[in-house]
């Protein structure tokens, strides 16, 4: 997921209308105002009626991608090939296989900023976009939501990868991704929802007297 070249900015303040009834926002604190994102200490009251702190990391959002490719007419693997990028993970302290992702800047809709860091990260533009889920990565704490595309019809241009980024990449028949989770050799999880959400529709599609749309 990039870094993107900008300044820093505040994050948003939690939002105390169309809670849930019986949950109540007293005060909020930001903590630390960072690049990326920002940490506040929230005095709230949930549905049990006792006060209490929640620490929450607010962020912007993610636009994430899928990028997929099919094989020609007459190639011998009928197997969809799966973009992956290889990237060190500070937080994690080690290299991980992932799909592409980044942060959506002020204003941006999720399919703009997902066709932006498609290209940026690695090169490569889709003439076919569909949504596959949106989620939370981690709502005990994180406030951050991500939406998954699918990129169909790939093309490949030039990329503009972040100063600081240093990104390989290589298409995986979906098979060996497959083989990957199942192996935890892949950990990233935005990488193991997309690819077995895909794998799911994928096998949908190809059942007999289902029509491709």
């Amino acid at each position: 997921m990039a870094s993107r070249k900008q300044t820093p900015r505040n994050s948003a303040a939690p939002k105390t209308t169309h809670l849930p009834k019986g949950v109540k926002v007293f005060s909020s604190q930001r903590m630390f105002h960072g690049r990326v994102f920002d940490v506040y200490s929230d005095r709230i009251s949930e549905p049990g009626g006792i006060p209490h702190i929640k620490d929450v990391i607010r962020h912007s959002g993610s636009a994430v991608i899928l990028p997929v490719q099919y094989p020609a007419a007459g190639s011998k693997s009928a197997e969809p090939q799966i973009l992956l990028e290889r990237q060190y993970r500070h937080a994690a302290g080690k290299y991980l296989w992932e799909i592409p992702a980044g942060r959506l800047e002020p204003g941006e809709s999720p399919l703009i900023a997902a066709k932006r860091e498609l290209a940026e990260e690695t090169g490569f533009r889709a003439r076919r976009w569909s949504k596959l889920v949106r989620y939370y990565a981690s709502p005990g704490f994180l406030a951050e939501r991500m939406e998954i595309f699918l990129a169909e019809e790939l093309t490949h241009g030039a990329d503009s990868p972040d100063d600081d980024e240093i990104i390989h990449f290589r298409f995986f028949p979906l098979s060996k991704v497959l083989s990957m989770i199942a192996s935890n050799r892949l950990e990233d999880s935005k990488t193991m929802l997309a690819v077995l959400l895909f794998e799911k529709r994928h096998h949908a599609r190809a059942k007999p007297g289902v029509r491709k749309k």
